[in-house]
């Protein structure tokens, strides 16, 4: 009795505590604290009077909203419905969006500047980073809290294969690739025995143990100063060195990475992974090896990480310790946590999101990552799901 009494007492405890964080004041107080040393207390109050008024204003009319969203909802439903039965049998439907969107893809560089360019290189090498990683925490749910380690030896053995031994792009692409696999069943054999926070701190510990390897190793890596002169890709006898030439480069990988991905999700390796996401026990009691599966999962993330890397260190032309520090683990994670764990659309969106919009709001430079940090975390509260539904972070549902 006095057992079930406490495990009551902690259900009535864990469900009033959404109650209080959804709660309009302490939204605008925790943001009016942010806001608090860069404009002092007379801004910061009257944010807080504001944003006070503005939540209570949408809590009042959020029952207009919910039958406005269902409205518009049943709308696009009814849309989709005769759209699907214009073209029932076929996948005319699919093709055409695809061939809008490829066009446009292919005709960015047609007129965009080179900066708009370059971010969206660097978005999608992003992109390529997030969905490996969202193959070892979306699909096969291990929380990898070291995973820019497995960048990190990408860049630099495309690196020092290149300045050390004159290997060009394409014969250094397998080797790195296959360094990087190989590190990826190093890390995963002394934690296929851990789960959560106990697997979170091994793989910490991995990426960290990496970062002052590359820093320290002064003979190999030139320590913190970095490798510089590494030679672009060459296409054709043709040096890929051309914003738009490398965008159209970067382009095809993640087009790549995306369909091989998506096929292997489909396949019985994917299903099996995400069975041991949901309940391991259950997944092997009906018979999936979970030990080996994990160790697929753990080794194929690495290796679209070390071709992030490769093509990383191809577009910079350097590489230094200073690029693959925790905070870009925990930048690739939030990609996918903001996209929805196991979505690859959602991974897509996510990356894109988190590389263009500190971009954009450079303008304001000293409030951009307080922006940034709040719309996260407010995310994270309403909803935790991500922007495309995928496996909830905070419920582990």
């Amino acid at each position: 009795m006095a057992e079930s009494g406490i495990q009551n007492s902690k259900f009535k405890i864990q469900d009033s505590k959404p109650g209080k964080i959804h709660s309009p004041f302490f939204i605008a107080l925790w943001l009016s604290l942010l806001f608090l040393p860069f404009k002092g207390i007379k801004a910061a109050s009257i944010l807080f009077v504001s944003l006070l008024l503005l939540l209570f204003i949408f809590r009042a009319f959020s029952g207009y909203a919910k039958i406005l969203m269902d409205k518009l909802n049943a709308m696009r439903e009814s849309i989709i419905e005769r759209f699907k039965a214009v073209y029932a049998g076929s996948e005319a439907s699919g093709m055409i969006a695809y061939s809008l969107l490829f066009v446009f893809l292919f005709a960015i560089p047609f007129f965009a500047k080179d900066y708009f360019i370059d971010v969206l290189i660097l978005a999608g090498i992003y992109i390529i980073l997030a969905q490996g990683l969202n193959i070892v925490v979306g699909f096969a749910g291990l929380l990898n809290l070291g995973f820019v380690a497995f960048y990190a030896i990408g860049a630099y053995s495309y690196a020092l294969l290149n300045t050390k031994l004159g290997i060009g792009f394409w014969p250094a692409l397998p080797l790195s690739l296959a360094l990087v696999t190989l590190s990826g069943f190093v890390l995963a054999v002394p934690a296929l025995r851990l789960k959560g926070d106990y697997l979170a701190i091994v793989t910490l510990g991995f990426g960290e143990i990496v970062r002052l390897v590359f820093n320290n190793w002064d003979s190999l890596t030139k320590g913190p100063n970095g490798i510089g002169g590494i030679e672009p890709p060459h296409l054709f006898e043709m040096h890929v060195s051309r914003l738009s030439h490398y965008y159209y480069f970067i382009l095809f990988f993640v087009v790549l990475t995306v369909f091989i991905i998506r096929r292997v999700k489909a396949s019985r390796i994917g299903r099996a992974w995400l069975a041991i996401r949901e309940d391991e026990i259950a997944a092997a009691s009906i018979g999936i090896n979970t030990i080996s599966y994990k160790l697929y999962a753990f080794a194929f993330g690495a290796f679209w990480a070390g071709l992030a890397g490769v093509l990383f260190a191809a577009k910079m032309q350097f590489v230094s310790p200073e690029s693959f520090t925790f905070m870009e683990s925990v930048l690739i994670l939030c990609m996918v946590i903001l996209g929805g764990l196991g979505s690859i659309p959602g991974i897509i969106l996510g990356s894109v999101i988190l590389v263009m919009l500190p971009e954009m709001l450079r303008e304001v430079q000293l409030y951009r990552m307080i922006a940034l940090g709040s719309g996260l975390v407010l995310l994270m509260i309403f909803r935790p799901q991500g922007i495309f539904g995928g496996k909830s972070v905070s419920s582990g549902g």
